[in-house]
């Protein structure tokens, strides 16, 4: 089992394990949501997405199948129940999900959050195949902030 990290707001590429016998390499992508202005005195949240990408090639070997499992770490809040940003001292709340619905937080599978996934078969016919999620992100209402540039680094690791 391998693993890959990215920050999320930071491309990376990574990787270059041996599955059954076969030399398989994978490499991960991501953009952060960009939120824009957040008004605090909107009565609607806001919301930004953005896209996660992985992609895996068969090296050497006969077909092979990989399973990717992608987990995102807490950030800087060091929870998944409600992540913020932070611009000095001051803290912005939001949270990243995987349904438009905003009910499945993106995580470790710890704290009501959970991971994702992608299988992929391989074959020398076939040899690279990519998947693209997009990241739902939703900053809620209701929060009194100072006025500021407001980020936070979300760890992505994608193990297979």
């Amino acid at each position: 089992m391998r693993t890959a990290r990215a920050g999320l707001w930071v491309i990376c590429c990574v990787l270059l394990p041996a599955l059954a016998g076969a030399a398989v390499s994978c490499t991960v992508s991501s953009t952060g949501p960009v939120f824009g202005v957040y008004n605090p005195l909107s009565a609607t949240p806001t919301y930004a997405n953005s896209t996660i990408t992985a992609s895996c090639t068969l090296l050497s070997g006969g077909t092979t199948t990989v399973n990717l499992v992608s987990s995102y770490s807490t950030g800087s809040s060091g929870s998944y129940a409600m992540r913020y940003m932070l611009s000095g001292a001051n803290r912005l709340n939001y949270n990243l999900f995987f349904d438009a619905a905003y009910a499945q937080i993106r995580g470790d599978g710890t704290g009501g959050s959970q991971t994702g996934g992608a299988s992929f078969t391989l074959t020398k016919n076939d040899p690279t195949q990519s998947t693209s999620s997009t990241i739902y992100g939703r900053i809620p209402v209701g929060q009194d902030v100072a006025a500021g540039s407001y980020t936070d680094t979300i760890i992505v690791t994608v193990t297979y």
